[in-house]
Parts: structure tokens; sequence; C-alpha cells
């Protein structure tokens, strides 16, 4: 994958997380939600801040993906956490980054396992400190086995 692929979708990635996020709290009308990020949120300037474009098909597989298949994927989540803990206890941000790598390790075949796994990694940096993102790690490495056997 070239170089400027490789950032459009980091940045669909990012952008997906987002949106996710605003999904689960507002309960914004998915094609409501695709739209404004489209038009106002990809590769956008906000706040002195410029955004990388992002893939936008790409965003768009990943958001509706999980959104399709959360229940699915909430399952396989849930069943990795350590005992005690639940998917209602985790941060709703980080809920989010492994929603969206656990809909890729399922259904983006076309992504290699250790691909998904570090892009979120990465996603996880851009909002906290080493340890939760050594945590996405775990998590979509455990996924990855149950999602992709034998890749």
């Amino acid at each position: 994958m070239n170089a400027t692929r490789s950032k459009t979708r980091s940045a669909a990635r990012l952008a997906a997380v987002q949106a996710l996020y605003q999904l689960d709290m507002e309960k914004t009308p998915l094609a409501v939600l695709l739209h404004e990020f489209h038009q106002h949120r990809l590769g956008a300037t906000i706040e002195d801040v410029t955004y990388h474009p992002a893939e936008e098909a790409f965003f768009d597989d990943v958001v509706k993906g999980v959104d399709a298949r959360r229940e699915e994927i909430d399952a396989l989540i849930a069943a990795r956490l350590a005992q005690g803990w639940s998917l209602e206890r985790l941060d709703k941000p980080m809920r989010q980054i492994l929603r969206a790598g656990s809909y890729e390790l399922l259904a983006r075949a076309d992504v290699p396992t250790p691909s998904v796994i570090s892009e979120y990694v990465d996603v996880a940096h851009a909002f906290y400190d080493k340890r939760e993102a050594g945590f996405v790690n775990g998590l979509l490495d455990a996924i990855a086995k149950v999602a992709r056997p034998g890749a």
C-alpha cells in the first residue's frame, strides 16, 4: 500500500472512532452522522488544525460495519476482558477503538492482521498513554486469534 493511501486509511480510522463515539453519545441517525463527517470533518480545518484527508469509503465501511454488527463485536470484546470487567466499564473512546479494530479483524480480510492492530494502537495513542495502547494491542491480538484463525 502506498504512503498516501496508508495516511488516508489512518485518518479514516481515527475519524471512524470519533464518529462511533458521537453515534454512541448523541444517537445521531447514521446517515446524518456520515454526511456531517463527509461535509465538515474529513480533511477539514477545525480550530486551526487541518485534518488529513480520509478515505471516505473505508471510513463509511468501518462506521456502518460496527453499527450493523455491534452485538457480535461487543460479545467478542466482552469475552476477552478480565474477570470483573464489562464493556460498559471501559472508557467510551476505548470502546469505540476496540469496536472499530474488531470490525476490521472480522470483516476486512484485505487488511493484514498486524496492520489492523498497529493502526488501532496508534489511534489509542491519540487518546491515551502507553498502558492503554498496550491494552488495545493485547485485546485486538486475542480477537484476531478468533476472528482470523490460522492467519
